[in-house]
């Protein structure tokens, strides 16, 4: 049986020592030691990942859908994370070409997350493969989705933001892919993603032509006025920099739950921007 029956026993284990490790996913930081694996690793095909907001709406998740069929159809594999909304549209687009899609799952490789999406990470292993740093029984964690994204912008040639607000978790990939070197797209329309092209961190781009055309160099930005990109990580930053606090002192002092400053911390000390001390307090890295 395999993972999209919800157990283990058709995944395998790919070290980063070994050969077929995606070779993109090496200098990763942090450093995965591996992969867990359901279906195949990606090939040779060139790869873009698409990314957005669970609680996507419908029309953004038509566009997103109809951008991933677009890529499957001229022979790009769609990279996602496997989650409602944004995800389940960039891989069902793909799906429905006849093309490979990849899950990035933030849990462990045998859990169906969320339970709905059984049929779905059946058709996803036999176009392509989950893929999990997490092994067999992993639960859900909030700090693990953030962990996860470094990968997904790792493994994809471009990342194109879709619909997603600015406290979206959409948002740091898009950090995380500028910091690699990635090209940072994004489909107009939304405040999240309009916040990248007014700052002029991405490119917009509403087809696979001109995704296709980014990823060569011509697409032209654009014209319009730059604005400044909002720092997702900035509230939880400058609490920390009051002085070096728990992820408790910070959920108090924000008013926000534990859990959301628990993954954006995950995401800041990925970063560089905090560091974790001992006894689970964090600092703000000299500089920032």
């Amino acid at each position: 049986m395999a993972i999209g029956t919800g157990d283990a026993l058709g995944s395998r284990f790919v070290p980063r020592e070994a050969a077929d490790f995606p070779e993109r996913l090496r200098g990763v930081k942090p450093l995965a030691k591996g992969l867990w694996v359901e279906g195949r690793l990606p090939g040779t095909e060139p790869l873009v990942a698409v990314v957005g907001a669970r609680a996507a709406t419908r029309a953004g998740c038509q566009a997103v859908s109809r951008l991933a069929g677009e890529l499957a159809a001229g022979g790009h594999g769609v990279v996602s994370g496997g989650a409602l909304g944004v995800d389940a549209a960039a891989h069902d687009g793909a799906l429905a070409a006849g093309g490979p899609t990849f899950a990035v799952l933030g849990c462990g490789i045998d859990i169906i997350y969320p339970d709905r999406h059984r049929r779905l990470y059946r058709a996803i292993v036999a176009s392509g493969a989950l893929l999990s740093e997490y092994g067999p029984g992993v639960p859900v964690r909030t700090w693990q989705f953030p962990v996860r994204n470094r990968l997904v912008a790792a493994l994809a040639d471009a990342v194109v933001v879709a619909e997603c607000w600015p406290r979206s978790g959409a948002l740091i990939t898009a950090q995380l892919a500028r910091r690699l070197g990635r090209p940072l797209l994004a489909l107009p329309g939304s405040p999240g993603a309009d916040s990248l092209l007014a700052a002029g961190a991405a490119l917009p781009v509403t087809s696979a032509a001109e995704v296709r055309a980014a990823l060569a160099g011509t697409l032209v930005p654009a014209s319009g006025r730059a604005g400044e990109w909002a720092d997702p990580w900035a509230a939880v930053c400058a609490a920390v920099g009051r002085g070096s606090a728990t992820v408790e002192d910070v959920a108090l002092k924000l008013r926000i739950p534990v859990a959301e400053v628990l993954a954006v911390l995950c995401e800041a000390d990925m970063a560089g921007r905090v560091r974790r001390l001992p006894g689970g307090r964090y600092e703000v890295c000299r500089g920032n």
